[in-house]
């Protein structure tokens, strides 16, 4: 009788999007951060709002700067998203203020609490298709059923979110949606269920020798971050501020990656700022830049502005959304991992 061999990967030959390093410190290092920064508040409730203003400044703040690295520091990203730096900030700006003018802040504030959502899952859903692309040879569920699992936890989520009613959020004036919790529970439920099918699903790929570990280990911290923001922290703001930190430091070590890949050649003359700190070993020359840039704009600019044109708190959100409303627009265009040129920068197979 002769032994079939199953073909096998050390960890450093494990599809990585960039390596084993990088994608464990990405994977796990970064809940584990969020999950340690919530025990801290938990523990010294009086800690949040230091902790919620280094969130800001270092990752917040700091991962919007970063968006401007992928369509402004080099001439052709500034020629192919010109819009999107000239034509859509007034947009925004002028629908933003028209917002607060006609109905409120309360209902800037309800629009970030919901579009934040959405957007924290879809930069997610984008991960784990690079992470996907990576293994193609792997066994995975497709279509609508693929879509249903990933998103079945958010959409708990929110919907749970949603049916506490919490009258604030971050200290403001929040309405919710008004669900009923007895849908919030009937979508747990189905939560449930679609995630006991993705797990006998692993195991059947695992016995077949098809696993996609490293995507099977990302979506596992997907659905861990989204149960513990939205469902097993009762403070929405505490819950808000795990989910963010998570987010904020996962796009700012994706867009250093990017830059990293698309100038793997070396220093680039058409490009050579953004390619310089784009560097393997210059990751902490990439994040110096970024702060340095966040401390122009929101600390200079933007508190200027608020100095000479309005006046308290609220002026200050309705800038800072401005600029976080413009950053989801952005994104929503830039990191589309269907078109060709994203795919041969990340190195996906189509």
């Amino acid at each position: 009788m002769t032994d079939t061999a199953v073909p096998t990967q050390s960890y450093a030959e494990l599809p990585w999007i960039r390596n084993a390093r990088f994608d464990t410190g990405f994977i796990f290092g970064l809940l584990a951060l969020s999950c340690i920064t919530a025990l801290v508040i938990l523990v010294e409730p009086s800690l949040f709002y230091p902790i919620l203003v280094i969130d800001l400044w270092f990752l917040g703040y700091h991962h919007v700067i970063s968006t401007f690295t992928r369509i402004c520091f080099d001439k052709e990203s500034f020629q192919e998203h010109r819009f999107l730096m000239v034509g859509l900030l007034p947009i925004v700006i002028v629908a933003t203020l028209g917002v607060v003018w006609i109905a409120g802040l309360w209902v800037v504030v309800t629009i970030y609490f919901y579009w934040q959502w959405y957007h924290y899952t879809r930069q997610s859903w984008g991960i784990s298709r690079a992470y996907r692309g990576k293994d193609r040879e792997a066994s995975y569920e497709d279509g609508w059923l693929d879509q249903a699992i990933f998103y079945a936890v958010p959409v708990f989520g929110i919907l749970s979110r949603s049916a506490e009613q919490h009258p604030t959020f971050i200290g403001m004036e929040l309405w919710s949606f008004p669900v009923p919790p007895l849908l919030a529970n009937l979508s747990g439920y189905v939560a449930m269920g679609l995630l006991i099918y993705w797990l006998i699903a692993r195991v059947r790929a695992t016995a077949e020798g098809r696993l996609a570990i490293v995507h099977t280990m990302y979506m596992m911290t997907h659905f861990a971050i989204f149960y513990l923001a939205y469902i097993a922290t009762s403070d929405i703001t505490l819950g808000w501020l795990m989910i963010n930190i998570w987010h904020n430091a996962q796009y700012i070590l994706f867009v250093w990656m990017y830059n990293n890949k698309r100038f793997s050649g070396g220093v680039d003359p058409d490009a050579k700022f953004l390619s310089y700190i784009s560097q393997s070993g210059r990751l902490w020359l990439y994040l110096l830049t970024c702060v340095a840039i966040t401390g122009v704009v929101y600390w200079g600019v933007l508190r200027t502005i608020d100095w000479l044109f309005f006046a308290g708190l609220s002026a200050t959100i309705v800038l800072y959304q401005i600029v976080n409303f413009h950053h989801y627009m952005v994104d929503s265009k830039i990191w589309k991992l269907r078109k060709p040129k994203m795919q041969k920068t990340l190195d996906l197979e189509g």
